[in-house]
């Protein structure tokens, strides 16, 4: 089903959901995985509210449906009334998985949309770039399942990103030289690629893509991104930082390349800025970034900075 047209704008007049303040209310959605790391669940859920936030989980955020976190039909209706909800602040994603895209096959976004976060990653990215096309900034970042492994900087800088603060640069390995100023698509690759040709598939032209990613052996990484290449989606990126490629070690005893080698092989020609080893994804610190913003990436200094909204 189609989903609603983007609303035109120009890459600084992105909306940002009004800034969290302590004693805000946030609701918690199962829109992907069915639940099972309960005992990090209520951890994640005790550090949102030792920021002073009161946090409300969703009926139904921990029914399963296969490997789903309920039917399409509940975990829709769980999206859904979060973002009708006035009451509500901010929304919080449980887990990954698997079952984002599949909300998305009959969803449109509200036409009065009132910007409030939605914070997540991994298959939540089919929701955050799907959100981002209509115009509104999300946050790439810890799940409530993966917020209480989270370095003490890393929950911080979340706190400090739905809180409005600062963001400081993040800093990698410069693969190729030159600067590149444009708005930020961080996200899971295999999710996003799966995006592609999709009503849901935002903009991209001006873009920095920030991509991770778990358990793809690299030949799959090689097809993905000879994916990318040949739908010509890469044709007005400007810039692409590279997070953690995480248990994508190549199959054994069988001839392969590394990912690192892939990703190098793939990206690292097409005459753009290209940073990697950043410290977001699985498996280890996930620096929050907003979707949508507008970001610095410096190929020569191996850093990755947000700006701060106009």
């Amino acid at each position: 089903m189609n989903a609603d047209p983007p609303i035109p704008h120009p890459l600084t007049s992105l909306r940002y959901p009004p800034p969290l303040r302590a004693g805000d209310r946030l609701r918690v959605i199962a829109p992907s995985g069915a639940l099972r790391e309960l005992e990090r669940f209520n951890q994640g859920l005790e550090i949102w509210r030792s920021w002073g936030f009161t946090v409300d989980v969703s009926p139904g955020a921990s029914d399963q449906w296969g490997y789903l976190a309920g039917s399409d039909a509940n975990r829709r209706q769980q999206l859904a009334q979060a973002l009708a909800d006035p009451t509500y602040q901010g929304i919080l994603c449980a887990r990954g998985g698997y079952g984002g895209t599949r909300l998305l096959e009959d969803w449109h976004w509200p036409k009065a949309l009132a910007p409030k976060w939605l914070i997540g990653f991994s298959d939540v990215t089919s929701l955050l770039w799907s959100l981002g096309r209509r115009g509104v900034a999300g946050i790439h970042g810890p799940l409530l399942t993966t917020l209480s492994t989270e370095p003490d900087w890393s929950q911080q800088r979340l706190k400090q990103a739905v809180m409005g603060h600062p963001l400081p640069a993040l800093h990698g390995q410069g693969w190729s030289h030159g600067q590149a100023l444009g708005r930020l698509w961080p996200g899971n690759l295999t999710v996003a690629t799966h995006l592609l040709g999709t009503p849901h598939q935002p903009d991209l032209s001006g873009a920095i893509l920030a991509f991770e990613d778990v358990t793809e052996a690299p030949y799959r990484i090689d097809r993905m991104l000879t994916h990318w290449r040949m739908t010509g989606q890469l044709a007005g990126v400007k810039g692409i930082a590279l997070g953690r490629f995480s248990r994508c070690d190549p199959p054994e005893n069988a001839p392969s390349f590394a990912v690192a080698d892939v990703l190098r092989d793939r990206l690292g020609h097409l005459g753009l800025p290209v940073v990697a080893d950043l410290p977001f994804g699985h498996d280890g610190s996930n620096a929050a970034l907003p979707v949508g913003a507008m970001a610095r990436l410096d190929g020569d200094a191996g850093s990755l900075e947000i700006l701060p909204p106009v």
